[in-house]
């Protein structure tokens, strides 16, 4: 098997992915020897002449013996197998070698067949038989770790990852990191186990996102960049596409700070390497856009998507350019450019087709501008014909169709109509909840219908929407994004309302705790949540620290000057009102203990947090 292991060795080498959303797979041709072995000629008896009646020496062949025939043979199905190239050949040439050969030495031919297997994606189970048998074969001594056994469980996780089972797919694919970790520190060469290692990181970033936890997967692909940058020059397209790769994750979870350098690294890298006018540049044009709107520079973005649109027009890319079209018109409405947006869209609408996906995003964008110039008769047509469309694609593109609801809904709380909005949003969540992958979205219009509820005063049915919609953007972005603040600044709303200060307290402190690191003390949302723990602080008579937390939020708002000053004012007017009611009664009661805020509480729906 030393040939099959020469050509698994150097395909470890070679196997490579970059981009984000392909997990990773057999992509590269094993090496094939060229070295054949020659048939021995059979002996021929010797012939007499009648016209040579003479004694002729003649030296016998010698039998080959049963064990280098058994070696002759078995080298020759190896070598079938390694020259087979399609699956059909290689099940075949297995089929013979598992007449000669034992379990433990059909190992590397299990392994390979399932690489090629999972490569062609046509039939996962039978990958999975394949890479369960090598690892079986391969994994003999779990003490000794080997990268066979590493490449067989990088092989277990990306087919379970086809197969929709992430929890199996996880476990192997850690399993697979701690053998490579402890490979590369017994000195195992880097060019075997780095692209291996980059293949286990990149499936471990697909699995976590499939699974909703999107914060958790950017670590995955930090150390793919990490690896590609160690592995290609600093001008290589790879690391271009790999670094473009990371931005669009950061901004998958909104994180358009974090995105903004990779995105121009990977702009610099492409113009550097293939000019201004190629197709790669244009992506990262266009996704820079997107990353500059998220950070409400809205101008900037315009201007690098109109230079996108002119090299997808070079290239005829007309489905890219559409799309393109339609996140300028988003930008200038953004920029309060509206009838610009609308002529834009005009322009787009007539090249689309009827029933089509693109079509109703047009119709949104439009009715979007349409809404904010108070065209309320107009906006509704587009959305009424939008929905006519969308309501045909559900089970054709679910995840498109539910953005689109939520960006339709968000027209409807515009004007107003609030259960309009909340239907469509129900109606988003039920088509969420059936994609593990959109765990974050699910959870951010848990929180929409949540606080839409608290708007229209339903506040015990809004409970249940803002508690599911922490615990998932838990999940997806971390105990300490800003939006799981938000969501527990409403959640502290709703308990206030019910009359449980203590739960609102609790509820606020978190909050302040999470966006104090998020935000910074001294954001405008920060500084919200310090006054609503005040507020709690004080309907449960503990003024000393409600006066605290009133006293550090007027502290925030002086640093903010001018801008501030009307905010300023009622935050020195509610301070005097405590300091008055301090005054009462109420001022001989023993002072609570402040909340502790270093811990998010789990929560449960029949939580009941009040003494």
């Amino acid at each position: 098997m030393r040939k099959l292991w020469h050509s698994l060795s150097l395909l470890a080498r070679r196997r490579s992915i970059s981009s984000f959303y392909k997990s990773y797979s057999c992509d590269a041709p094993f090496n094939r020897c060229t070295k054949t072995h020659e048939l021995l000629i059979q002996p021929n008896d010797f012939i007499t002449t009648p016209f040579r009646n003479m004694g002729t020496l003649v030296q016998k062949t010698s039998p080959i013996p049963s064990r280098q025939l058994k070696i002759m043979k078995n080298s020759q199905l190896e070598e079938t197998f390694e020259s087979a190239e399609t699956t059909e050949e290689m099940l075949k040439a297995f089929s013979n070698m598992e007449e000669v050969f034992d379990e433990r030495e059909l190992g590397l031919a299990s392994l390979k067949i399932g690489l090629k297997l999972d490569r062609e994606g046509e039939d996962p189970e039978k990958a999975l038989s394949f890479a369960n048998r090598a690892l079986k074969a391969l994994d003999k001594d779990n003490s000794n770790p080997s990268l066979p056994v590493a490449m067989c469980l990088q092989l277990l996780g990306s087919v379970n990852f086809r197969l929709k089972r992430f929890n199996d797919s996880l476990g192997y694919l850690n399993r697979a990191n701690r053998v490579l970790g402890r490979l590369q520190d017994e000195g195992l060469g880097v060019d075997d186990v780095r692209p291996v290692l980059h293949a286990v990181q990149l499936e471990l970033a697909n699995v976590k996102n499939a699974m909703g936890r999107r914060e958790e997967a950017l670590e995955n692909l930090r150390k793919c960049l990490e690896i590609k940058e160690m592995t290609f020059e600093n001008d290589s397209g790879e690391l271009g596409k790999a670094n473009r790769d990371l931005a669009e994750a950061y901004v998958a979870v909104l994180n358009f700070k974090e995105a903004l350098p990779y995105c121009l690294k990977a702009l610099e890298i492409h113009t550097k390497g293939l000019g201004q006018n190629s197709v790669e540049v244009a992506h990262d044009r266009k996704l820079l856009g997107i990353v500059y709107s998220g950070l409400e520079e809205h101008e900037k973005a315009l201007e690098q998507n109109v230079l996108a649109q002119r090299i997808l027009k070079n290239w005829n890319l007309n489905a890219d350019l559409l799309r393109a079209e339609i996140d300028a018109a988003n930008m200038m409405i953004a920029l309060g450019r509206y009838d610009e947006a609308v002529g834009t869209l005009n322009g787009v609408v007539h090249q689309t087709e009827k029933d089509s996906e693109t079509r109703a995003l047009v119709l949104v964008s439009m009715a979007k501008a349409l809404c904010n110039q108070e065209k309320f008769a107009e906006c509704k047509r587009c959305l009424e014909v939008s929905l006519g469309i969308l309501d045909k694609r559900e089970r054709i593109s679910p995840v498109e169709v539910a953005e689109a609801y939520s960006e339709i809904s968000m027209q409807y709380e515009t004007m107003n109509e609030f259960e309009t909005a909340i239907l469509l949003l129900k109606r988003t969540l039920a088509l969420l909840e059936k994609q593990p992958q959109e765990q974050h979205s699910e959870g951010s219009v848990s929180a929409r219908i949540g606080w839409l509820l608290l708007l229209t005063g339903k506040v015990q049915k809004a409970i249940p929407y803002l508690e599911s919609a922490a615990e998932r953007l838990k999940d997806s972005f971390g105990p300490k994004h800003f939006g799981v603040g938000y969501i527990y600044n409403n959640l502290g709303a709703a308990y206030l309302e019910l009359d449980r200060p203590q739960s609102a307290a609790q509820m606020f402190a978190v909050a302040k705790d999470i966006m104090d690191v998020s935000l910074g003390p001294h954001h405008v949302d920060t500084i919200e949540a310090c006054q609503n723990l005040s507020k709690a602080y004080g309907e449960m008579g503990s003024y000393v620290l409600a006066i605290e937390f009133q006293q550090q939020a007027i502290d925030a708002w002086e640093s903010h000057g001018a801008s501030a000053e009307d905010e300023l004012r009622e935050a020195q007017r509610l301070l005097e009102q405590l300091k008055k009611k301090a005054h009462g009664p109420s001022a001989n009661e023993i002072p609570m203990k402040a909340l502790p805020l270093g811990k998010t509480p789990a929560i449960t729906r029949d939580s009941k947090l009040e003494s």
